[in-house]
């Protein structure tokens, strides 16, 4: 602490029995004035007053060779300050003690030993170490194991003894105030001998990094141009004490905790006359304690150090403040799989759990099979030399703080969820894919010009425009707006000409084969029968229902062909049975062609409950007899329900006029099957029900297109109109069952013909 004051014999103008020896004796006390000056001249001991007024006394030790304001580096009394106008006197008693008394009687400072015998002397070392030393030159006491705020080069700072914290430096309460102040530093009392902490009261507030644990460990700091401080740090077992010594072998280094609650490393420059300071902890905001908050680390490798996220986490806030710390992109879970991500050059957070005699199979074992345990880190000591501990296993459960990285930190392992996750894209992993995509859009158009002048398979092109331009309205479906095409040549070959021992099945939209492609898997080739009447509007339905149902992971759509008027349909091939068999394998109708919209037929095709009551009932279809179906398909999937199920609750005769009532009630979520309601938003499957309302709905006219369909179930902000009561339940009087008695009884003696396969 370089001063702005003089030491009170320079005010008594050395003029009066001003005493400049290095010792002090039973005979010989130090009174105001007095000075012990070491033998070599570095040191010197005496009384100051931090203030212009001398009303508050103490004793203390300072440089004596250096120009300028005094540099306190040792105190005795410093909270029993010797008040003006008491007179001080430091003596030896008969008892061989040091006293520091008052000319009013009070004793503010001493050192009792209750030594035997006589003739002790206090003398001032060199190295600025005050001893009180027999006449067997055995030394009873020495300032050095006492400091306050500075430790001097040779000084042995003892940091633990016997797993409890020993020595502890305190600051100065002001830049003029000797006393005990706030901030102090010390061994962490819960692992002195790993790690050292400056604190705030009783808070930390910097913590420096983490001890291997070796016995014996150091480094090197230049001083100046010329000067090398070493630091030692020696682990005896029941002591571990740190040490400096400066390559010089000069006296002019110190360490000091300052009244702002910094340590500082401080070397004299002879040039400028000035402490320089050569390194201080904290010296950026982010060293602060837990300044960065849980799960993130002050990185020191970059030129303005900053706060970081670990990896596998980001921001709380959402911003780079870091002011909630970080969190998990992935959280973990007791009994899902988990991994250990290595981490370089970290300074390791705190409040770790140090657990002995483990290797590093056994320290990593120690925390997977601990599922709380959320990092660890290991040192190897094996080299150190003869220890009852070779290793250091460190793990950590809950958050990890005050972490950071540098150029000379270790390694640490931190636990992660097995899903992998990417950290938030650059700027330049999102622009690169959208100019990659954007050529790639370019060289499809020039492609598509080109082919198009030459006029080659204008047709087959035209078809699958369409096909193309249905998907492009659904969001669903942005990523999947092109499917893949796939040559007839290729389909020959992997269903072997359309091999009968290929054969899985056939239905109303034609035949069903087993295929394998070169690089895929087995898949399903769907033949569509030629001259049908199967129109492109029901194909480009055929290939929408598919690609819905690979979105809901239930089936996926690999590829088309068109081969002149007969279309195909390549997709996932279903060992366990195709998709029909859980969805009561029903079959739809094949109703018109291409250039039809409304038509009617002698005979009736298709099941029972999914066709709508204008075609089961007079045989007319329209675009909207699909949409009918669908609507039933779609309830059934949301309750899990058969259109006509035994489950139902009895009074209700079908899917159609149970979800009608509840519905109707604002009991909808009661339709609902609990496996949907666990897997789904419960907003997205009440909307689902009201669409399927809407598409069961009595009048054809009613009814929206399957366009508006996929509208409503994709959109959630297109307004959907009130559904009207479906026929089936209108009908609950006496005369309607009569009327549906007979509508059943007409449809029986239609043919139906169920698809054998989908």
């Amino acid at each position: 602490m370089a001063m702005r004051y003089i030491p009170i014999f320079i005010l008594l103008f050395l003029s009066s029995s001003c005493k400049s020896d290095d010792q002090l004796t039973h005979t010989k006390p130090l009174t105001l004035g007095d000075t012990l000056i070491s033998n070599g001249g570095g040191f010197a001991l005496g009384f100051f007053s931090p203030s212009s007024s001398n009303t508050s006394l103490y004793l203390g030790i300072w440089y004596h060779n250096i120009p300028g304001p005094i540099t306190i580096v040792w105190v005795a009394n410093r909270d029993n300050p010797i008040l003006a106008p008491s007179s001080p006197v430091l003596a030896i008693t008969n008892s061989s003690d040091l006293v520091l008394s008052d000319s009013q009687g009070r004793t503010p400072w001493a050192v009792k030993k209750n030594s035997t015998g006589a003739g002790a002397t206090a003398v001032l070392l060199d190295e600025g170490n005050l001893v009180l030393r027999l006449p067997n030159g055995k030394i009873t006491w020495q300032s050095f194991d006492h400091p306050t705020d500075t430790v001097l080069p040779k000084m042995r700072f003892l940091v633990s003894y016997k797993a409890k914290v020993a020595m502890r430096l305190v600051a100065w309460k002001g830049p003029d105030d000797p006393s005990s102040g706030d901030f102090s530093c010390s061994g962490d009392p819960s692992s002195p001998d790993l790690q050292f902490v400056t604190w705030n009261k009783t808070e930390p507030y910097c913590r420096l990094t983490v001890r291997s644990g070796k016995s014996v460990s150091g480094g090197t700091y230049l001083t100046n141009t010329s000067s090398v401080l070493y630091q030692t740090s020696v682990n005896s077992g029941d002591e571990f004490y740190v040490t400096y010594t400066i390559s010089d072998n000069s006296t002019l280094m110190r360490l000091m905790i300052d009244y702002t609650g910094k340590l500082k490393y401080l070397s004299w420059n002879r040039h400028t006359s000035s402490w320089a300071i050569f390194g201080e902890h904290p010296y950026v905001p982010c060293e602060l304690y837990a300044s960065c908050g849980p799960f993130s680390y002050c990185d020191f490798t970059q030129i303005t150090p900053a706060c970081q996220c670990l990896d596998g986490f980001e921001p709380d806030d959402g911003v780079n403040f870091f002011s909630k710390g970080c969190y998990r992109q992935e959280a973990l879970k007791c009994g899902k799989q988990s991994h250990f991500a290595p981490l370089s050059g970290m300074k390791v957070p705190d409040n770790f759990f140090h657990i002995r005699n483990r290797s590093l199979d056994e320290c990593a074992a120690e925390c997977s099979r601990n599922c709380s345990c959320t990092a660890y880190a290991y040192s190897d000591l094996s080299s150190a030399g003869a220890m009852a501990d070779p290793s250091r296993c460190l793990v950590w459960s809950g958050e990890l703080i005050d972490a950071g990285k540098s150029t000379s930190g270790e390694n640490m392992y931190i636990r992660l969820a097995n899903s992998p996750v990417n950290k938030k894209p650059t700027t330049e992993q999102i622009l690169l894919p959208i100019i990659a995509f954007l050529l790639l859009l370019a060289c499809i158009a020039l492609v598509g010009i080109y082919k198009y002048k030459a006029g080659k398979w204008r047709k087959k092109k035209n078809q699958k425009k369409l096909m193309l331009g249905y998907f492009s309205t659904s969001k669903e479906l942005e990523g999947n707006s092109t499917v893949p095409s796939v040559t007839f040549e290729d389909i020959l070959s992997a269903t072997n000409f359309f091999a009968d021992s290929n054969l899985l099945g056939r239905g109303g939209f034609g035949k069903v084969y087993k295929g394998t492609f070169e690089g895929e898997n087995v898949v399903a080739v769907k033949r569509l029968s030629q001259n049908s009447g199967q129109g492109t509007v029901e194909f480009r339905n055929e290939v929408v229902l598919i690609a819905k149902l690979q979105h809901k992971n239930l089936v996926r759509l690999l590829g088309c062909c068109i081969h002149g008027d007969e279309k195909l349909l390549i997709y996932e091939y279903l060992p366990n049975k195709s998709l029909d068999s859980y969805l009561f394998d029903f079959g739809m109708a094949r109703i018109f062609g291409a250039n039809q919209n409304q038509a009617n037929t002698n005979r009736v095709v298709g099941t029972y409950g999914y066709m709508s009551p204008e075609y089961a009932m007079r045989g007319a279809f329209s675009v909207k007899s699909d949409t009918y179906s669908f609507g039933v398909l779609l309830l059934e999937i949301v309750s899990g329900l058969k259109i006509s199920s035994p489950q139902l609750i009895a009074n209700f005769s079908s899917l159609i006029t149970y979800a009608w009532r509840l519905w109707e009630d604002e009991k909808a979520t009661e339709l609902v099957d609990c496996s949907v309601v666990a897997s789904c938003p419960l907003h997205e499957v009440l909307r689902c029900i009201h669409v399927g309302l809407l598409c069961v709905q009595d009048h054809p006219n009613d009814r929206p297109l399957m366009s508006s369909v996929m509208n409503m179930i994709e959109n959630e902000n297109a307004l959907l109109p009130t559904p009207k009561q479906p026929i089936y339940f209108a009908e609950s009087n006496y005369e309607g069952a009569e009327a549906r008695e007979s509508m059943e009884n007409s449809v029986n003696e239609m043919s139906i013909t169920t698809l054998e396969g989908r």
